[in-house]
């Protein structure tokens, strides 16, 4: 995680730097920057309309060049980079889509039930033509959809009932603005009362309603008292302007920001005095001043802060988000992340993608599940405080110049998807070639594996994990309570042998104790044969007598391995072990495998380790130096006999049958009835 965090955070400085590089490239070859101011007389006509069409003002009746002009001027400062973006804008010919209701609840869902946007819905009553026709209806679509307003066709042959109920009995416009200023408020809908149809005049009665949610100013005295009033709002933003109305898209701001933030309109028009304005700070017009807690901020100085809708909007929610906000920025970011593994992980191609779908999963579902305690935590009444140091955190941070550049970048990448997904891929194939590099001398294996070896090992993995029980892969030795297992016994008294045995890996098979058979005395050749004699007439007669004696044993002792403990020559000190030693321990050393009359040297076992001289695996006994590798139930064997049975699948003691990767208790030892009594 922490990996794909720094290669996240690697992305965005690259991001940075490349904006910075663009902005280099463009100043070089035309000799501006973004911030640069433009002078409005030195444009043609048709730009400076583009201009105020995106700032939302009226020109239906300026046929001048002069006039327009001076509209740009007073509706605020113009700069290079909001003139390439509405040029750009005007260029883009996308069709915007609009909504087509099906009935009442599909319309009250959309509709009535959004509390912080507008609609402007057009109603076709039955049998009836629609008011405004297709062609000039796109036009408004267009025109409306820069200023976040939604549009919808309304067919009253869907509804007919609903539409009786409305009044709806011949084909009209609706809008749809929140009533009051708090939010989440009542929604009212507005017809339209107009003769004429055409787009500006239907746009001047949307900006109309619009406009009149906002407080306006006419004079100094009420400047002076709304300045130092203290309500509910602690943000809030003036435009200072000699305009008829407010632009467009600061009321349509106005209601997408409602009950976060407060817009007022000051019209300084007809003002003769405006020496409060000096002493507040305001020297020129127009000016957009943002007033908070913790002072005023004039907008327009830092970078990428335009007169337009998009770049407000930026900036106010990075000033005073919603929680909303919050949850969104937070899953890009979680899912971008996520989406690094696709080049951190090495191997096949089929490999990646399903470990990108694992990580997706994890991480969203991971979100999803933090977020629920936090919107509990944000509901409860004592957190008020903390949730106003947040958004005074948020104030100072958002107000630098630094969060003034990332937020240009983002307008300027958001505008550019495809630049944006080629630096992503690009970046994650970077990635890939240092961690190609990387692992290429450690594991070559994994980086080279095709689809289908890795859908193989995918496919044992999986059927070993839904048809076995799950085994435990720790190294030996290791401490568990769970070292006794009781139900493993009654499954194989169950089903003996008609279970799948589990892949279970071969690692804990260097972690087994080894050790050298040693024995402590050497005889000649004549006396190891004639104890080699000696030793086998006694094993055989001893076998017979454990065999009569098993016969007559309890049920319990049927369930012995094959070899049970009397074909090699262990002592007693084992649960499933209920016989004496054969030979009665020492003695077995001098028939095969040492040297006449010598005995082991137990020294050199382990302590956990059963006393025995004979392999059960190749019916061999211990000869003087080989090779003896222990089990966690204390068998001994042949170094290379039991790592051929256990490599070969067979995850168990020969003997005793007990899983050799898992540790067994050590059996404590009866003590004699004859021992020594206490006086």
């Amino acid at each position: 995680m922490w990996v794909k965090l720094c290669c996240l955070l690697l992305y965005f400085l690259a991001l940075f730097v490349l904006a910075r590089v663009f902005e280099a490239v463009a100043w070089y070859e035309s000799g501006f920057l973004a911030t640069q101011l433009v002078d409005p007389v030195a444009l043609s006509f048709r730009k400076l309309r583009t201009i105020l069409e995106c700032r939302g003002l009226g020109h239906s009746g300026l046929p001048e060049k002069k006039d327009v002009r001076e509209l740009v001027e007073k509706s605020g400062d113009l700069m290079e980079g909001e003139l390439y973006s509405a040029l750009k804008e005007e260029e883009a010919s996308e069709s915007v889509s609009s909504t087509n209701f099906s009935g009442e609840m599909h319309f009250y869902e959309l509709v009535e039930d959004t509390k912080d946007g507008i609609w402007l819905v057009q109603v076709i009553a039955n049998d009836r033509s629609p008011l405004v026709g297709k062609v000039h209806w796109e036009k408004m679509v267009k025109k409306v959809s820069r200023f976040g307003i939604r549009t919808g066709t309304f067919n009253c042959s869907s509804d007919p009932r609903y539409c009786r109920r409305r009044g709806w009995l011949k084909s009209t416009l609706i809008m749809s603005v929140p009533q009051t200023s708090t939010s989440k408020g009542k929604v009212m809908l507005k017809e339209y009362s107009g003769r004429r149809v055409e787009v500006e005049h239907i746009f001047k009665w949307i900006t109309a309603h619009a406009a009149s949610r906002i407080k306006t100013i006419y004079n100094s005295e009420h400047l002076k008292e709304e300045w130092n009033r203290s309500d509910q709002y602690r943000v809030k933003i003036y435009l200072f302007a000699s305009l008829d109305q407010p632009p467009a898209f600061f009321s349509a701001l106005s209601v997408k920001f409602t009950g976060r933030v407060e817009f007022i309109f000051v019209n300084v028009e007809n003002w003769d005095n405006k020496s409060y304005m000096a002493e507040i700070g305001i020297y020129k017009t127009p000016s957009y001043i943002l007033r908070t807690p913790e002072g005023m901020y004039r907008y327009g100085n830092n970078t990428g802060e335009f007169i337009s809708l998009r770049a407000m909007d930026s900036f106010l929610r990075s000033l005073q988000p919603e929680v909303n906000d919050l949850f969104v920025l937070s899953l890009v970011l979680v899912n971008l992340m996520a989406w690094m593994d696709l080049f951190i992980t090495q191997g096949a191609t089929i490999k990646r993608f399903v470990v990108l779908i694992s990580t997706l999963g994890t991480y969203n579902s991971l979100l999803i599940i933090s977020w629920l305690p936090v919107l509990g935590f944000l509901q409860l009444p004592y957190l008020d405080s903390f949730y106003e140091y947040s958004l005074k955190l948020f104030r100072y941070s958002n107000t630098t110049t630094l969060a003034s550049w990332v937020r240009a970048d983002w307008m300027f990448y958001s505008s550019h998807p495809a630049l944006f997904l080629s630096t992503y891929l690009g970046h994650g194939l970077l990635i890939d070639y240092f961690e190609k590099k990387r692992r290429r001398n450690s594991n070559a294996d994994e980086v080279n594996a095709n689809n289908l070896e890795w859908l193989s090992s995918l496919w044992d993995w999986y059927t070993s994990y839904l048809f076995h029980p799950i085994a435990s892969f720790q190294h030996f030795p290791f401490d568990s309570d769970w070292d006794e297992d009781p139900d493993l016994f009654l499954e194989r008294l169950a089903f003996p042998d008609l279970w799948l045995h589990p892949l279970i890996p071969t690692d804990y098979i260097k972690n087994l104790p080894m050790w050298r058979f040693k024995c402590l005395g050497i005889h000649s050749d004549e006396e190891m044969l004639e104890t080699f004699q000696d030793s086998e007439s006694d094993s055989d007669s001893e076998n017979k007598e454990v065999f009569s004696s098993e016969k007559e044993g309890s049920e319990d002792d049927e369930l012995l391995g094959p070899h049970g403990c009397g074909a090699g020559s262990c002592l007693r000190a084992s649960p499933h072990c209920q016989r004496e030693p054969c030979g009665h321990g020492t003695s077995s050393c001098s028939s095969h495998g040492a040297a006449g009359g010598a005995e082991p040297d137990w020294s050199a076992w382990p302590s956990e380790m059963l006393h025995c001289t004979e392999c059960v695996v190749c019916l061999e006994n211990f000869s003087s130096g080989c090779l003896l590798m222990g089990l966690p139930c204390g068998h001994v064997f042949h170094q290379n006999c039991i790592v051929l049975w256990l490599a070969g699948g067979r995850h168990c003691c020969p003997v005793c049958r007990w899983p050799s990767y898992k540790k067994k208790q050590a059996y404590a030892q009866p003590q004699p009835a004859w021992g020594p009594v206490q006086l």
